[in-house]
């Protein structure tokens, strides 16, 4: 995989940290910033994701007004917490 050079601008207290880390850890500056930097893009990446679905649920929920009440959904996710293995309540109107 190429990679590209860049550079980013740090504290002087976060760069001490880093170093401090990196040494503790074994690891240099530059792996642990890639990392905090892969893992963040993979967290938010998720996160918008779930916004994106919900947003797709609602658009889809205000053209049919298909739901399941939150007692449904609740009751539902008790069972399934239970162990019981079923499926999700029917959407209604």
């Amino acid at each position: 995989m190429a990679a590209v050079t860049t550079s980013i601008k740090l504290e002087l207290e976060m760069r001490d940290r880093l170093s401090r880390l990196s040494e503790i850890r074994q690891r240099a500056v530059h792996w642990l910033m890639t990392e905090a930097i892969r893992q963040y893009v993979e967290k938010e990446e998720q996160r918008e994701g779930l916004r994106q679905d919900a947003l797709a649920a609602w658009r889809d929920f205000e053209l049919t007004g298909l739901h399941v009440s939150h007692a449904e959904a609740d009751a539902w996710m008790a069972r399934l917490e239970a162990g019981e293995q079923m499926e999700p309540p029917a959407c209604h109107v």
